[in-house]
């Protein structure tokens, strides 16, 4: 079972430490739904969990808590047209073939949601997971309630890379900065780490204790 967490304690905390000094509606509506979604699952008491959870929402959403197309544009079709001047002039090293472009059915798999999961695959794995239906609509990881679903799915199962938060949090043990290959290598492993552990502070949780 996990304990409640107090909302105006972790609010007043983030809005300081992570928001500087304002949070948005937008804002508050994310990480509401994080903490909902953690209370109620019932998966884990481990607040680092959840902490980290909030700490890549926050980092691969560039602070929003809303669900984001990559590049952040506002639709499909500009953030295709992104990706393809991108790929076309070099600057996309990681991307062997343009995932992006539109398949023969008219569907895009790049990347979408609090975690942007990309490609054909990790959708249908997404899809097996959560139970929502990735596949048959992809668009629906921008939904805030199916990309928080995404979101837990694949850090607590290792949907994404195959690590999994349990892998980095045992017991009393914390791996902060590791803990980033859970999503995408060692990619800003320092900055998302730092945070983490301002979350973990918010949520009044203790670094190196290990929860009931």
């Amino acid at each position: 079972m996990t304990m409640d967490i107090d909302r105006k304690v972790f609010f007043d905390a983030v809005r300081g430490t992570l928001y500087g000094g304002r949070l948005a509606r937008g804002q508050v509506r994310g990480m509401t739904a994080l903490l909902d979604r953690f209370e109620r699952g019932g998966e884990t008491a481990d607040r680092r969990f959840l902490a980290y959870m909030l700490a890549t929402a926050h980092h691969e959403t560039g602070g929003r808590m809303q669900p984001v197309r990559e590049t952040f544009a506002a639709s499909d079709a500009a953030a295709i047209a992104h990706l393809d001047r991108a790929f076309s002039e070099g600057r996309l090293p990681q991307a062997s073939a343009p995932y992006w472009r539109r398949d023969a059915d008219g569907k895009s798999w790049l990347g979408r949601g609090l975690v942007q999961i990309t490609h054909r695959r990790n959708y249908e794995r997404l899809s097996a997971l959560t139970g929502v239906d990735l596949v048959a609509r992809p668009g629906r990881a921008m939904e805030l309630a199916v990309s928080v679903e995404i979101l837990f799915a694949g850090m607590l199962q290792g949907a994404f890379t195959g690590r999994r938060l349990a892998d980095h949090f045992p017991g009393s043990g914390s791996d902060w900065v590791g803990a980033r290959r859970i999503v995408n290598g060692l990619d800003r492993a320092e900055r998302v780490a730092l945070y983490g552990r301002a979350f973990l502070a918010a949520l009044g949780g203790e670094e190196g204790k290990t929860p009931p």
